[in-house]
């Protein structure tokens, strides 16, 4: 078993480590930029180090100083959670070649899969469906290029390889326009990741955005567990999941499945991963793999009773898998909704202190959260300050406690999105099931 864990991360999902650390008796050690001196998975931690001023990119992407944090405590394991450094392969292997653990893939696999036009030749390898597309990176020709899209067929999307976040991408709904979007997105693409590699793919108008969650142990062994439906988005960032993705016909998730089982042992990953897929007309389409803890873990862990960050340090420490595939009993049905600290009109983050705090209970109410009375939310991060996940014996009843839980929480001090979440519940297209990933920007009228 792991000895020591360092937690590279802030917030819920640190607070979600640590707990996890505490349940197997991992010790753990809290880094924190400044401003974050007073989170709480901060205050609980065996040890806690400062790791830098208040920006991102001086603490939480400080690579020396995370390391150097890791040698003076004598971890021997980081856990880098979501964002920040969790799919950084240069991160990844400069822990190792230190000498520690890294609680994910290796690096060499974070970086195919990180490499979108890589990762599609890896999955279509494996037998995973894959949307129709260049099959490799884009040239300058442009004759080829018209030709391509032509062999494709219009509407198109011009992606970077690098890209992910919704950044990088552009739509070209004929040849007057594709021209002009690969110049845009090349550029877009060189600026904000330093790599201005290009691929292709047919732009499906109304799909859904279907996810896989698989666990794996880098010896020879993998599980999936379950599907997530996490269409409900707004400029292609999720705002409410749920498992198991509705109307979705078995055969064709276990086919699906299996497709993703069999790329996981393939290409020797080690870990929790997500295969992101678009579903249109009983299809689905590979996008990307996630290489890390999704935000969303909560609704798969509520249908399987199967704790995925326990899953990850026990892998993480070489013990092979102990779970099989036979031993996941899919029950119920759960919601998620991310509760961020913005303006509900504009979208805006609204940080700022919080005066008053209540977090909703009952049965088959979870709440992950760092928040607390008097807590002030800094500006300088994601605007995530919690989620509220809902369980039932089917999806009318989640859907019905997480109306019920909506109602119930309080944060009075800074604005936050919860009206929208409570509306959303209650809207009868979402309560019907299967709306797309364009539904809810369309409802807002963006």
């Amino acid at each position: 078993m792991l000895d020591k864990v360092l937690i590279a991360n802030r917030g819920e999902i640190a607070l979600r480590i640590l707990r996890a650390c505490k349940e197997l008796q991992i010790k753990t050690v809290a880094v924190h930029s400044k401003i974050d001196a007073n989170l709480k998975h901060v205050k609980l931690a065996d040890e806690a180090i400062c790791i830098g001023p208040n920006p991102s990119a001086q603490s939480y992407l400080n690579v020396p100083a995370i390391i150097s944090a890791m040698e003076i405590t004598n971890s021997n394991a980081v856990h880098p959670g979501y964002g920040f450094l969790a799919e950084s392969a240069d991160f990844a292997e400069r822990a190792e070649n230190s000498g520690f653990i890294f609680v994910g893939p290796t690096a060499d696999v974070i970086r195919i899969m990180g490499d979108k036009v890589a990762a599609i030749n890896a999955m279509k390898k494996a037998g995973v469906p894959t949307v129709p597309g260049s099959d490799g990176p884009l040239g300058d020709d442009p004759i080829v290029l018209q030709q391509t899209a032509a062999r494709i067929g219009y509407p198109v999307i011009i992606k970077a390889a690098a890209g992910g976040g919704g950044r990088g991408m552009r739509v070209a709904e004929n040849s007057q326009a594709l021209m002009n979007a690969i110049a845009i997105t090349r550029a877009e693409a060189g600026a904000a990741f330093g790599d201005d590699t290009l691929y292709m793919e047919k732009f499906l108008q109304n799909p859904r955005h279907v996810e896989v969650q698989v666990l794996a142990d880098g010896q020879g062994n993998a599980i999936h567990l379950g599907d997530r439906d996490c269409s409900l988005q707004r400029r292609h960032q999720k705002v409410i999941e749920e498992a198991p993705a509705p109307n979705i016909p078995e055969a064709l998730r276990e086919q699906v499945y299996a497709s993703c089982v069999n790329a996981c042992i393939q290409i020797g990953y080690r870990g929790a991963g997500t295969f992101e897929f678009l579903y249109e007309d009983d299809q689905f389409y590979f996008i990307e793999m996630n290489t890390r803890i999704q935000v969303e873990h909560p609704v798969s862990e509520m249908i399987t009773g199967i704790d995925l960050v326990k899953q990850q340090l026990l892998i993480a420490s070489g013990r092979p898998l102990s779970i099989q595939q036979k031993d996941i009993v899919f029950r119920g049905h759960a919601l998620e909704c991310r509760i961020n600290a913005e303006d509900p009109e504009t979208f805006l983050p609204q940080p700022g202190k919080i005066l008053a705090y209540h977090a909703p209970g009952g049965n088959g109410v979870r709440v992950d959260s760092h928040i607390y009375n008097g807590y002030c939310v800094p500006p300088h991060y994601d605007s995530l300050i919690g989620k509220i996940i809902t369980y039932g014996s089917d999806r009318a009843s989640s859907m019905s406690r997480m109306a019920n839980a909506l109602d119930e929480m309080l944060i009075d001090g800074i604005k936050t999105n919860i009206a929208l979440h409570a509306s959303l519940v209650r809207d009868p297209a979402f309560k019907r099931g299967g709306v797309n990933i364009h539904y809810l920007e369309k409802k807002l009228g963006l």
